[in-house]
């Protein structure tokens, strides 16, 4: 869709400031909550990341951004496909992989379809009686970028759909919607508005019927939208910061308070990026997701020029590569 070079560049920030967000919080994950008189710098990473480069929280993300910057939409089997076989190489190298994650695609074949990936999420699933880590909603943040045009319903529908490939867990589906929803809505106003998100969630869930209806009831139910009412409030708090959500952060709807937390109560997203890493535990994922919704508020040009001159990763691109996949994602 057309945008006007303010949203563009606020599409592009979703993506550089995710990015950005994960390299930095690399070196402190699994430490401790930081006081803000430390400024948070990038390091060598935890799991041995060099310096500035992402983890896996972005490295899953670009086979996602790709397949929506060559123009296809995330309802098409084939490139479900794509992203997930593009996971099940990586993870074979990667330095970090969640255990959900790498126990669902260690189990795939080179031939497995989003079907066959989807299935293998909910047998472990249904084997555990849970699947509520945040490496769905780490990723998630590109989704949106595909759907500034598309109804915001066929955007939910299209984060759970990429969540359920690896977590099937319902709290992964209301995450991930709410957040895309809220990206989506910051890249075309430059508004922060998760309530305004899950207002329209709640008319989705009343008024249009979901996708794959036969395969699984809509996790969207009156119940949970209450729920994640409560848990949307409980992160905007006056005066909450990450640390109040650092305790368990790696379940998905920690990770999901701590990054709002980080956004709503930050000055800028330089700010609300190290306010995400000073929460502590599983500091790249919470700044990833946050980088992810504050790059959606404030813009790439908002990034400093110094972070973006270091960020690199998998699979050997860097910021400025990033930035193409984003605009033609949006064109």
């Amino acid at each position: 869709m057309p945008l006007t070079s303010a949203q563009l560049d606020r599409a592009v920030g979703a993506v550089l400031a995710s990015a950005a967000g994960d390299a930095l919080g690399s070196q402190y994950e699994f430490g401790p909550s930081l006081p803000d008189s430390m400024t948070p710098e990038f390091g060598v990473g935890h799991f041995g990341h060099d310096v500035g480069e992402w983890t896996d929280d972005t490295s899953m993300a670009i086979p996602i951004l790709k397949v929506l910057a060559d123009g296809r939409a995330l309802d098409d089997p084939d490139s479900l496909a794509e992203i997930v076989q593009a996971w099940r190489v990586w993870a074979q190298t990667s330095k970090d992989v969640g255990i959900q994650t790498r126990g669902i695609l260690s189990s795939l074949s080179s031939t497995a379809s989003a079907d066959d990936a989807t299935a293998a999420a909910r047998r472990s699933h249904d084997a555990t009686g849970r699947s509520g880590g945040n490496g769905s909603l780490m990723r998630t943040g590109p989704v949106a970028l595909g759907y500034l045009d598309r109804t915001r319903a066929e955007l939910a529908d299209a984060a759970g759909r990429v969540a359920q490939l690896t977590h099937w867990e319902d709290d992964n589906v209301m995450a991930c919607a709410l957040w895309c929803v809220a990206i989506r809505h910051a890249i075309l106003t430059g508004e922060l508005d998760m309530r305004a998100a899950l207002r329209s969630l709640s008319e989705r869930s009343l008024s249009a019927p979901r996708s794959g209806e036969s395969k699984r009831p809509d996790p969207l139910t009156p119940e949970a939208l209450t729920r994640w009412g409560q848990h949307i409030d409980e992160a905007l708090a006056p005066g909450i910061h990450p640390r109040a959500f650092s305790e368990q952060n790696g379940w998905v709807v920690r990770a999901f308070q701590g990054a709002l937390a980080a956004v709503a109560g930050a000055t800028s997203l330089v700010d609300a990026v190290q306010r995400a890493v000073r929460g502590g535990n599983d500091t790249d994922t919470v700044a990833a997701i946050a980088g992810s919704l504050a790059g959606a508020v404030y813009g790439a040009t908002a990034i400093p020029a110094d972070w973006r001159a270091q960020l690199h990763g998998w699979p050997g691109i860097d910021a400025d590569e990033l930035e193409r996949l984003a605009r033609r994602a949006v064109a």
